[in-house]
């Protein structure tokens, strides 16, 4: 889409007063929350620089915390955030387990797992519009939040499980508890090419989503190599950027969902090769990445495929090194659990989420293990005499958030200050007024990636 005339973006930069950058609408679409619109004149803000809202942990009893003491034994330590992991501190601290949640960080500083860096989660039930990754992670953070969960952004260091209490090493602090639920997800696998080291983040990724959008791919020639749906996500998504798009497959199919595979079909900017693998990349003689020599697994034969990026796209390897030697895992290092539960070879110990799902690995689905695992930890706690009960305060009523539909039947063009896409699109398309959008969302990856981005061109 062209760059609007009427359009202008801001983000608190290091120095105040801001500048306003013009940018693609395409870029506003993801990172965006509210905005001002305003008839067309100067504007000029002096905005305090935002700060991220410190953790607000809510009192749960009039017993000491756990946690913050490090004298009592915690119910259960939820190590991980993401689908699972939030599920889990949602349904342990609505039945007064009083969950202690280690969040670790993903991409961009922040908690919430892969879905961190997903643009549209168009098949989780009840979103019929679909919501992006972030969205969807910072509702349920906030819903575990709500019912109680004491959620730490720290990651876990070192834990032992080989007797009961179990003990959690954090960055910061060491808790003693009954059970754990692990819950850290898989991390993106790399080709490991001889000069992955030295291009990498300046030409290869692993996040199209991260980087896609960035002025070192945008308008390029990029390739993705993979044949499932990652990768196939990964090249649509890219075709927003980029001139056009390469998906470089080593078998002679996809392995994506049909729905995938029809719209990598149904694209003209995509070009699929069957058959074929990433061997290294190439440079020209400044030093930049120039392409990607590539190998036909059929004949043998390499050459070389002009392209200024790679991105990966070739699945995940579990995050379970904390757990090696302590609990049973399978040959890829998946935590291995028992068919239809989330319980491990050690008692007390749960799994869930991608950690433990290799076959998947979908939002739904970890959510679903981590509800299991909740529970399974409930019953266990129960049935060996181990249970603290934790009752919560009476809380206000939370208010309502206005849905989409809401926002759509009561919106007013005439007004100056509006909130939601369906807002933006209306006013981009018929307002000739100048619009200002503000991101205001500490849990939110691409806003953090976009903010160093424009402090460069500031």
């Amino acid at each position: 889409m062209a760059v609007s005339p009427n359009i202008r973006i801001g983000i608190p930069l290091p120095s105040t007063p801001y500048t306003y950058h013009r940018l693609p609408m395409s870029t506003l679409s993801y990172p965006f929350f509210f905005f001002y619109s305003s008839p067309p004149r100067a504007l000029r803000f002096h905005s305090p620089p935002t700060r991220h809202r410190p953790l607000s942990l809510r009192p749960k009893a009039s017993v000491e915390t756990p946690a913050a003491s490090g004298k009592l034994v915690e119910n259960v330590v939820i190590i991980g955030s993401g689908p699972a992991g939030y599920t889990a501190a949602i349904y342990a601290a609505r039945a007064n387990l009083k969950p202690v949640v280690f969040e670790g960080y993903q991409v961009g500083g922040v908690p919430g797992g892969q879905l961190m860096t997903t643009t549209e989660v168009e098949n989780f039930p009840g979103f019929p519009d679909g919501i992006t990754g972030p969205d969807l992670m910072d509702r349920m953070r906030r819903q575990a939040e709500r019912w109680g969960a004491e959620l730490f952004q720290e990651d876990v260091e070192h834990i032992d499980v080989r007797s009961n209490p179990f003990t959690i090493q954090s960055s910061e602090r060491e808790v003693k508890c009954h059970s754990v639920i692990f819950a850290t997800g898989a991390t993106a696998k790399r080709l490991r090419l001889p000069r992955e080291d030295e291009f990498w983040s300046r030409g290869i990724s692993a996040c199209a989503i991260c980087d896609g959008a960035s002025p070192l791919f945008k308008g390029q020639v990029l390739a993705v190599v993979g044949g499932g749906d990652t990768a196939t996500e990964e090249a649509i998504y890219l075709t927003k950027y980029a001139r056009h798009v390469h998906l470089l497959v080593r078998r002679d199919q996809l392995r994506a969902s049909k729905a995938m595979q029809d719209r990598v079909y149904n694209n003209p900017n995509i070009t699929l090769h069957f058959n074929t693998e990433a061997v290294d990349v190439v440079s020209n003689t400044k030093g930049q990445m120039s392409g990607i020599l590539t190998r036909r697994i059929d004949t043998g034969e390499e050459s070389v495929l002009e392209a200024k990026g790679l991105f990966y796209g070739i699945g995940h390897s579990p995050n379970s090194q904390l757990l090696q030697g302590q609990v049973e895992l399978d040959s890829s290092g998946y935590v291995l659990v028992e068919e239809g539960t989330a319980k491990t070879s050690v008692e007390g110990v749960f799994a869930a989420g991608d950690v433990q799902d290799h076959e998947w690995r979908q939002a739904v689905t970890a959510a679903g293990s981590g509800c299991i695992a909740a529970l399974s930890v409930e019953r266990y706690l129960v049935r060996n005499d181990l249970l603290v009960e934790f009752h919560q305060p009476q809380t206000e009523e939370v208010k309502k958030e206005l849905t989409d539909r809401d926002i759509q039947e009561g919106f007013d063009i005439t007004l100056t200050k509006h909130k939601g896409q369906y807002a933006l699109r209306k006013l981009y398309h018929e307002s000739p007024r100048l619009i200002c959008v503000l991101y205001t969302s500490p849990t939110c990856g691409p806003c953090r990636t976009l903010k160093p981005i424009l402090s460069k061109v500031a």
